[in-house]
């Protein structure tokens, strides 16, 4: 298996949910799900904001004369259903079915025809750059899916190869004794339990070491060991869409 990230940059005016979140730049859109047929696609999205710019995307959905992810820059004739899962002041979860027309398609339909099926989507939207993570087998076309989806998006976006590697297997710790020495696994537990780690904190290093009977030094040495080889064990694997920091 193989893992393709790239991404759209739409320019203004081709695509309304773009120019939403290019005018609230704190705004971002990331994908839940997203499954797609020959004949339709429908999927869920995440999106995060202050209120005004959730209400804004809210419209742009709503309001749009064709699917978000289409890339036919008109109304296309396609029956687009948008339904809204969860709202906040701040937050948004969307639904949304597309049924396509024969002039229409989109980055997960050509994935589909270039690219084989048993895909694996993930999305992230912020300002007018749309990033697709895309899981795909090692026999897929990668080069004929980019001549495929540069001949769609003609002028209406750039696109960016952002990573195209190998998913080798990840051997994971059998138990956590061999990511944590039992001192420090001890010491995090026991912090995470005391409330160590809440903000605002519910005690502190002193309290703690005085609850474990052990010296403060001694505790704030394997916490920070310990902390240590959970952030480097969290480095180490493959990072989400959220992790990566957008060019613009």
């Amino acid at each position: 298996m193989r893992e393709l990230v790239f991404a759209l940059d739409y320019e203004p005016g081709c695509n309304p949910v773009a120019d939403t979140l290019a005018t609230h730049s704190d705004t971002a859109i990331r994908s839940l799900s997203c499954h797609v047929t020959p004949e339709s696609l429908w999927r869920v999205d995440h999106a995060t904001g202050e209120r005004e710019a959730v209400a804004a995307l809210e419209d742009a959905y709503f309001e749009a004369e064709y699917c978000s992810d289409c890339l036919v820059t008109e109304n296309c004739g396609a029956d687009c259903e948008v339904q809204v899962l969860d709202r906040t002041e701040e937050t948004l979860v969307l639904y949304t079915y597309w049924e396509r027309t024969s002039v229409c398609t989109s980055v997960p339909h050509l994935a589909l025809e270039w690219l084989g099926t048993g895909l694996l989507f993930e999305t992230r939207r912020e300002g007018r750059r749309y990033t697709w993570r895309i899981i795909l087998s090692n026999e897929a076309d990668i080069h004929a899916f980019f001549d495929a989806l540069h001949a769609e998006v003609g002028e209406c976006a750039g696109m960016e190869m952002l990573r195209l590697t190998e998913l080798a297997p990840r051997r994971s710790p059998t138990n956590t004794g061999e990511m944590l020495a039992a001192k420090q696994r001890e010491a995090v537990r026991a912090a995470v339990e005391h409330g160590y780690y809440e903000t605002p904190r519910k005690t502190d290093l002193s309290e703690l070491a005085a609850t474990l009977d052990i010296p403060r030094s001694t505790l704030s040495y394997r916490l920070r060991r310990a902390e240590a080889e959970l952030a480097k064990q969290f480095v180490a694997t493959d990072q989400p869409l959220d992790a990566l920091s957008p060019t613009v």
